[in-house]
């Protein structure tokens, strides 16, 4: 059993971060999880640094009114550009996305071809490609990033394995597969939903989730292994704004039923200059 009862906190700019939280909820099912979904201010993926970490500060003040035990940050954009500022500033552990997916892939590649795909955001940060350097133990391991900014939309809009979505995948991964990649980090939290489509494009390329990837970490964190499922987790969802699609994409990305979530406002919140 958990030997701290408090929630883990976890927050997206909107709802992909619930395909990190399916991951935790499965490691972790005796675990209490409170999920905020920032659907009022989606996209981060086009916003300024300095907006993106006004947002993700007020996410985790909000997160932090829960008395959270930890907060993940299931968003890569975030996660890029706004984690050590969120580290500095909380006294709890701050997980992110990429670090924990840069380090699965440095180590699983057999030819050091790594493929990175994600936002324009994401990409454009480089965090990727810096943290698979940090994490190479000195062997050369090249590191090829394409954006993919329809894949999100696609998504959202349920095409997980239509025509549409397959020409738009094979055109965006041409480039990662003339570069011989043989592992492939899924750089934003919406994409293991194609899973299919990427596994037929790029046959015998290990795919990373980034949000697997972070779950582990989490139990790392913890100090723990992956709990016995004597129960369903335990699930409090928020979002800053209510959309018609919410609830119905929740089910989906999480594999089960789900309440309706509750719409709170965050944007009045701070987090202290240290609360350490």
């Amino acid at each position: 059993m958990p030997t701290d009862p408090r929630p883990i906190g976890v927050f997206d700019s909107g709802i992909g971060g619930l395909s990190v939280l399916k991951h935790l909820a499965r490691l972790l099912p005796q675990e209490t999880f409170v999920y905020l979904g920032d659907t009022a201010r989606v996209p981060y993926g086009n916003k300024s640094a300095e907006t993106v970490r006004t947002y993700s500060s007020q996410c985790a003040a909000f997160l932090l009114t829960h008395d959270v035990k930890m907060i993940v940050v299931a968003c890569n954009t975030a996660s890029a550009l706004a984690l050590d500022v969120l580290r500095s500033m909380v006294s709890v552990p701050v997980i992110g996305v990429i670090e924990p997916a840069a380090r699965e892939a440095a180590e699983r590649t057999r030819n050091g071809h790594i493929g990175v795909i994600g936002t324009r955001a994401t990409i454009a940060s480089d965090s990727y490609a810096r943290s698979i350097e940090r994490f190479s133990n000195g062997r050369k391991l090249d590191v090829h990033s394409r954006p993919c900014p329809l894949f999100v939309p696609l998504v959202e809009e349920g095409w997980l394995d239509s025509p549409a979505t397959r020409l738009v995948a094979e055109e965006y991964l041409r480039p990662l597969i003339a570069n011989g990649i043989d592992t492939l980090v899924l750089g934003c939290t919406h994409y293991p939903l194609l899973n299919t489509v990427l596994t037929a494009i790029l046959p015998g390329v290990e795919l990373i989730d980034c949000g697997e990837c972070a779950a582990v970490d989490a139990l790392r964190v913890l100090e723990t292994g992956p709990q016995e499922p004597l129960h369903m987790p335990l699930i409090y969802l928020y979002v800053t704004d209510h959309t018609p699609a919410f609830t119905m994409l929740a089910r989906q990305f999480l594999g089960m039923p789900v309440d309706e979530p509750v719409r709170v406002n965050v944007e009045h919140l701070v987090l202290p200059p240290d609360i350490r």
